[in-house]
């Protein structure tokens, strides 16, 4: 005959005691989920995007909705394109129209100096400066196309009348201006990697007549605007060399992608209705910005 089976009575454990251990456990988690936290969050780099029209992406793409409406500031600009990639942090304070003295003086009255968004925890800074300065770049390209009608868009009366007057003030203004701005961003951020982009080629070296027709400059005046850009990127150049800077070198890297390269084309032409943003980089070349800043800082 077998004997029934005796099992052992379950004990029930006090409630103080189970309400001590859930306690321990969360205070031992809580500290855990903070150090990860704190962690991810000192692996996240932060992006400075700074700069004038065509670091803002003028006009091309999606606009960045947060960004004063004179701007005119892309959401798919180089900042944003980089900081999507990458996983940055993006400070963007990019905008249409900058010149170097905006690094340190509000553009507007509504908008706070540009280096304002600098600090010593800055990893990264990108920046587009320079061709605002003095008004030279623009003056000179409004000056050349005022002069092509004189000779029936041929020649270079252009260069007849303005001669070595827009690379001098290159030289003499705007170099030394943009190397105080780089130093005044380095100054904030001392260990941050700080790139500078050189402008894209807008116009090729000799034009087609389609291509004329596109940008309404004098034949013999595309030689004497690029030459112009020629300087104004040299001078760049040599201001980031001077400073410790990243000197990226848009010209050459757009080679082939000027603004009569149809399809191919980075930067918009001068005759295009199309687009409002004249002489100024597409969403490709935006993308192709991107991407070669994204390689000066060793990222990719």
């Amino acid at each position: 005959m077998s004997r029934p089976v005796r099992y052992p009575q379950e004990k029930t454990v006090p409630t103080h005691i189970t309400t001590a251990s859930l306690t321990i456990a969360a205070l031992t988690l809580a500290p855990m989920a903070l150090n990860a936290a704190t962690a991810e969050a000192a692996t996240t780099k932060e992006l400075v995007a700074m700069g004038d029209s065509w670091a803002a992406g003028t006009l091309a793409g999606a606009p960045d909705n947060t960004a004063p409406a004179l701007c005119l500031r892309s959401a798919t600009n180089n900042g944003h394109l980089m900081a999507a990639q990458y996983g940055m942090q993006l400070t963007d304070v990019t905008c249409g129209g900058a010149q170097t003295k905006d690094f340190t003086s509000g553009q507007y009255s509504w908008t706070p100096p540009q280096l304002d968004a600098v600090t010593a925890d800055t990893d990264y800074v990108s920046i587009n400066i320079g061709g605002n300065d003095n008004n030279t770049f623009v003056s000179a390209v409004a000056a050349c196309l005022s002069a092509a009608p004189l000779t029936l868009y041929q020649g270079s009366p252009c260069k007849t009348i303005y001669g070595s007057k827009f690379a001098n003030d290159i030289r003499t203004k705007t170099y030394p201006q943009v190397g105080g701005a780089l130093r005044a961003v380095h100054a904030k951020a001392p260990t941050a990697k700080v790139a500078i982009l050189g402008y894209q080629n807008a116009l090729p070296a000799v034009p087609t007549a389609a291509c004329q027709a596109k940008t309404l400059i004098a034949k013999g005046d595309f030689a004497y605007v690029n030459d112009i850009r020629a300087t104004l990127n040299s001078v760049i150049k040599q201001a980031a060399t001077d400073t410790g800077s990243i000197y990226v070198d848009m010209p050459a890297i757009s080679a082939g992608h000027d603004s009569c390269a149809g399809s191919a084309a980075w930067v918009s032409p001068l005759g295009d209705p199309g687009n409002l943003a004249l002489v100024h980089p597409t969403s490709a070349g935006n993308a192709a910005m991107a991407a070669a800043t994204a390689r000066a800082f060793g990222l990719s």
